[in-house]
């Protein structure tokens, strides 16, 4: 029980210092409700790339990774210490593939915008958290006004049939595809808390006061 809690410790220590440890001004730069012009193609690609090749995306394996370690769910490699690298790597995939298909691909198959649009104060933080969450089915279009998200539920249900590839059969049947699905699409709308509130965490906690 002991080895158990000091791995969970682990887990979420490294989670904690590697979502810290991002560009300062990521969490900044995310554009507001009515701002921001539509992305070209070459943009949607350094949109995918700047996203997956970050410090979150690791930390997010880690977290992802050890979650269902800890609980033997899927991926289910086994509970050996080969058995976490394994997940972690089908996690890292994961989100690569996401990434890909969602943010890019079908980003600039659609016409849609993946940014996350920030709709911050002085909205109450109630509107804001099922804003950030909606987010998940609905997007924003790169001609105006918005649609239902094409690109995170159809890039998610894309890169769940490219784990087939990776993931023990298993994570292969029919169910376990679903549930995989499923949990990707509203955690897409539950990762936007973390654009549309570290603002205000970091302005009440982190800025100088003078």
């Amino acid at each position: 029980m002991n080895c158990r809690v000091a791995e969970i410790g682990v887990i979420t220590v490294l989670t904690v210092i590697t979502a810290f440890g991002q560009n300062p001004g990521q969490s900044g730069n995310v554009p507001s409700q009515g701002v921001g012009t539509p992305l070209s193609v070459k943009e949607k690609w350094g949109n995918f790339v700047g996203e997956t090749v970050s410090p979150l995306t690791l930390g997010a394996g880690v977290f992802n990774g050890g979650f269902a370690h800890l609980t033997n769910s899927d991926p289910k490699y086994g509970t050996n210490s080969e058995a976490f690298a394994q997940r972690f790597g089908a996690s890292v995939a994961d989100i690569a593939t996401q990434n890909f298909f969602g943010d890019f691909f079908l980003a600039w198959a659609f016409h849609e915008d993946p940014r996350y649009f920030r709709k911050g104060p002085p909205s109450s933080k109630t509107s804001r958290f099922w804003y950030a969450v909606s987010r998940a089915m609905i997007i924003r279009r790169d001609a105006a006004g918005e649609s239902f998200n094409w690109s995170n539920v159809l890039g998610t249900a894309m890169s769940a049939g490219f784990s087939n590839a990776y993931y023990p059969p298993a994570g292969r049947t029919g169910g376990a595809i679903l549930i995989h699905f499923a949990t990707s699409v509203a955690g897409a709308g539950f990762a936007n808390l973390a654009p549309e509130f570290w603002p205000d965490f970091k302005q009440r906690f982190f800025s100088r006061q003078h």
